[in-house]
């Protein structure tokens, strides 16, 4: 396997969200499909699906479809020594996943695979009844806005906007833009900060998601590479209750 990447700022952006929400993973590369991965936090509350398709990558040679199973923390602490005018580099060899930054200087990381009975999970079927594109962004403003007063936070859709709100025992906060989109219905969904706010470190690779809510449903957001490549989906479920914990 001989796979390089000359912009691999998309790589740290996606597994900063990855590393923070799943210790390890299974990463499966094939020629046709390029780098995959699945997986669930432990305490089944965050589901996160990561494509990379082959013509994402400047080489991308995979005669062999091959699975391995890493450890996210250390891969991203890898991935944090990366200059940005470093080309990435990414091959196997007996046991090990091998991690070479090409710029001023060639560094190379044999990064363990582990041996575990890990196997990733399949991507949940939900129908949302309520489907916005927004700028990545402002919701990351917002998620911000609403840490001044609480843990949890509302993301809420009517006929003319988007809203995250919360109520915290000191006070409440409440931001709110015109999403655009044909919609019909009032849905919402309580959410908790610590989880979202996961979810939006990967947002530095679209300037644009798209947020799928329901009444007390799970919330998707996508985040789709503007050259059509690739794209990270994540499902977060709701805080139902106001004395459930995560």
């Amino acid at each position: 396997m001989n796979i390089e990447l000359c912009n691999p700022g998309i790589f740290k952006d996606a597994f900063d969200s990855i590393s923070h929400i799943v210790d390890e993973v299974e990463l499966t590369f094939s020629q046709d499909e390029g780098m995959r991965l699945c997986a669930l936090d432990k305490s089944h509350i965050t589901f996160v699906e990561l494509e990379f398709k082959p013509t994402l990558f400047d080489e991308f040679d995979c005669e062999t479809p091959e699975k391995i199973i890493i450890d996210t923390i250390e891969f991203m602490n890898i991935l944090k020594r990366m200059k940005n005018d470093d080309i990435l580099k990414l091959g196997l060899d007996e046991g090990n996943f091998i991690i070479n930054f090409e710029g001023d200087a060639s560094r190379k990381y044999n990064l363990r695979l582990l041996d575990s009975e890990y196997e990733s999970p399949h991507p949940p079927r939900v129908d949302f009844p309520v489907s916005i594109r927004t700028r990545s962004s402002i919701v990351k403003d917002s998620i911000g806005d609403m840490e001044l007063f609480s843990k949890y936070c509302k993301f809420s859709v009517d006929q003319d906007y988007f809203i995250v709100s919360c109520d915290g025992e000191f006070g409440d906060a409440n931001v709110k833009y015109l999403h655009g989109e044909n919609v019909n219905e009032f849905v919402e969904s309580k959410l908790s900060l610590d989880k979202i706010k996961d979810i939006f470190r990967a947002s530095k690779i679209s300037e644009e998601c798209i947020i799928n809510l329901g009444n007390d449903m799970p919330i998707g957001v996508e985040f789709h590479l503007v050259s059509g490549d690739g794209c990270m989906k994540f499902l977060l479920a709701p805080r139902l209750n106001v004395e459930d914990e995560y």
